[in-house]
């Protein structure tokens, strides 16, 4: 493997891996052959694979935890219980897309569009954000303490700027990077946040949670079921085409 590599950065004149005493990490240059390969690579999987057994390989799946959780993985029930293998990462669209570049995923759920001719990206269904905050509050949300995901508030930033036509309060309460902790937080009185109303349409339901406010045009967010550009494999095909069938009700 050491002398086939070594030939091949010859041929190229390009350094594809730098050696480290625990392994080796692949350069920009290595990052790019690969974007470049994969759709060659990927139609001779499709060959020595086979269509009649689309289940011959595990699919390696990737989406943010929380829509993968309680959406994307329930939706493959039956393609599991027909002997489908399924090898799950949880990330940041940004990660997880490059990841797909470099054929450690077959399939990413992806919450932003994909940039460049090596992708393949599929509009599952859109998102809507609520703001939300405990069962009986009845403060001003604009003023009140919030509960973020991440420090810059990406979530709150956005509908903030959509619906209030400013930026938020300085400074979160909270910084939990997870939205279901989010929504646990909001429950118990922490302060008001932003959510998916997917994630939180139970609690709404019951009154935990209430709908601080109901603009006319709510922030939504595309999802999009993302594969590498170039002939599927038909695990990743069969994956992307179970989840276009179960969002029509997401």
């Amino acid at each position: 493997m050491t002398a086939q590599v070594r030939a091949l950065e010859e041929q190229l004149g390009r350094q594809l891996f730098v050696r480290r005493a625990r392994g080796v990490t692949p350069t920009s240059a290595a990052d790019d052959l690969a974007a470049r390969i994969a759709p060659h690579i990927d139609a001779l999987a499709s060959v020595t694979v086979g269509e009649a057994d689309p289940f011959a390989a595990p699919v390696h799946l990737a989406g943010p935890a929380e829509l993968t959780a309680e959406r994307v993985l329930p939706a493959l029930a039956g393609l599991v219980a027909s002997g489908l293998e399924l090898r799950v990462t949880f990330g940041l669209a940004d990660d997880l897309l490059a990841g797909l570049t470099q054929r450690r995923f077959d399939l990413v759920v992806s919450t932003i569009r994909p940039r460049g001719r090596g992708f393949t990206a599929t509009p599952l269904t859109d998102e809507e954000f609520v703001l939300v905050g405990p069962g009986g509050f009845t403060g001003d949300p604009r003023t009140a303490p919030l509960v973020a995901y991440a420090e810059d508030l990406p979530i709150i930033r956005r509908y903030w700027r959509s619906v209030l036509g400013t930026r938020p309060p300085a400074g979160p309460a909270v910084v939990v990077p997870d939205l279901r902790a989010v929504l646990a937080c909001v429950r118990a009185g922490f302060g008001v946040s932003v959510l998916p109303r997917y994630l939180c349409a139970a609690e709404l339901a019951s009154g935990a949670l209430i709908a601080l406010l109901e603009p006319e045009e709510p922030p939504i967010n595309t999802l999009f079921a993302v594969t590498r550009a170039g002939p599927c494999r038909p695990g990743s095909a069969a994956v992307r085409d179970a989840l276009l069938a179960d969002a029509a009700r997401w």
